[in-house]
């Protein structure tokens, strides 16, 4: 199996559809939340919505880049999430999330070993494989806490 046919593995799987390092995933911890929830501010933690605007933000960012664009993300924004006033604008993220998590993981399968040795944007960025893993490893960070926060909030 090629690396980025590795990576897309891993990337789906803490994402959308995998248990084996968490015992769950982004996609089945935030199915049952509601807009309420997803919302609901615990002293001074981020919310539900704010920590998966902030996954989506990188991953749509890096996403920009696989399509050809430019590297326009910068983490002073990564939390500027629009207000979640409606189930309809949370539906709307995760749909977003989903969607960009996929393009992502499906770009990933595509990339040669030579490509993801290279480096990424500018070489003080380092390599595209390092990058992409520290994508992985962020979302699994956020994923816990995702976990604690519904804890927190009670059986949601």
């Amino acid at each position: 199996m090629s690396i980025g046919h590795q990576l897309s593995s891993r990337f789906r799987e803490v994402l959308l559809d995998g248990k084996w390092v968490a015992n769950t995933n982004f996609k089945k911890a935030l199915t049952d939340v509601s807009w309420e929830q997803a919302n609901k501010k615990i002293d001074s933690l981020n919310t539900i919505g704010a920590l998966t605007f902030h996954v989506n933000y990188y991953i749509a960012g890096i996403l920009n880049v696989f399509k050809g664009g430019s590297l326009d993300i910068r983490d002073k924004y990564s939390y500027d999430a629009p207000p979640i006033k409606s189930q309809e604008d949370w539906d709307q993220l995760l749909a977003e999330v989903w969607s960009n998590a996929e393009q992502f993981a499906d770009h990933l399968e595509t990339m040669s070993d030579e490509v993801l040795k290279g480096p990424f944007v500018v070489e003080k960025y380092g390599e595209y494989r390092r990058n992409i893993e520290g994508v992985i490893e962020h979302c699994y960070y956020h994923l816990g806490q995702v976990i604690l926060l519904k804890k927190m909030l009670g059986d949601v």
